[in-house]
């Protein structure tokens, strides 16, 4: 397997042989992500096989990696130009899977988080009865879900310290009181970040399934950068995904 970069182009590609279960798309929101993700599958060395020549061929799918941008227009935008790019070309994505570090709810700094819900936390409107999604106003959606099998896989090969909600937000939270109004609205919630929605609304409009995987950097809470353990949850990003690898190249939505 050879890890490619292309750094005018922001894209990390794994350029083994196409895989028939498909290709995967991973987006992350900044440089530093998408290069923690891309040593986790530099770590992982797919089964050879052997053709009728006694040439060897890479089992692997192919996994690009893209640093999308910040917050939940941009992942969108970028998300979608790259599955929009990959089906014109004759070569679409059949999984596109958020990943990034984030805010977590309860869980260490270092801790591998996976989605089974992806919920965008503040579409919607304030009333005088409270905040109302967009789902309460008659339109749209605010949670997608990744396959159930999927997020089962994840979990078990990363050891995963929890699956449950990922929040996007377009404001990181950065008090308790706001912390506290989260959890009690979204009781099942384990990380906070500002990309899977866009990303997830993105795959959506292209038919494809989505996952998100998060690892913390930092409780969600009270903003206090001293408390922030980014090195742990980059090293966890690159740790979680050379061990989800093989799922991902293997995953078939059927």
């Amino acid at each position: 397997m050879v890890v490619q970069a292309r750094e005018e182009e922001g894209l990390l590609t794994d350029t083994g042989p196409a895989h028939p279960h498909g290709r995967v798309l991973i987006a992350t929101a900044v440089p530093a992500e998408r290069d923690a993700v891309a040593r986790g599958l530099r770590t992982h060395h797919p089964a050879k096989n052997t053709t009728d020549t006694g040439d060897a061929t890479d089992a692997a799918d192919v996994i690009d990696v893209i640093a999308v941008g910040v917050g939940p227009a941009a992942a969108a935008a970028g998300t979608a130009t790259a599955l929009t790019t990959a089906a014109l070309t004759g070569r679409p994505y059949t999984l596109v899977v958020s990943a990034g570090i984030g805010g977590g709810f309860g869980a260490p700094p270092g801790a591998i988080l996976i989605a089974d819900a992806i919920t965008v936390a503040d579409l919607g409107a304030e009333t005088p009865e409270g905040f109302l999604p967009v789902t309460e106003l008659g339109f749209g959606t605010v949670t997608h879900s990744p396959p159930p099998s999927l997020v089962r896989d994840l979990a078990e090969v990363t050891a995963a310290t929890a699956t449950g909600t990922v929040l996007t937000v377009s404001t990181v939270t950065g008090t308790a009181d706001r912390a506290a109004l989260l959890a009690r609205r979204h009781p099942d919630a384990v990380a906070e970040a500002m990309e899977g929605f866009g990303v997830a609304e993105a795959a959506a409009a292209h038919g494809v399934p989505v996952a998100e995987i998060r690892t913390v950097s930092n409780a969600v809470g009270p903003r206090d950068r001293a408390a922030w353990r980014i090195g742990d949850a980059f090293a966890a990003l690159t740790e979680a995904f050379g061990k989800a690898a093989p799922v991902l190249r293997g995953w078939k939505n059927t």
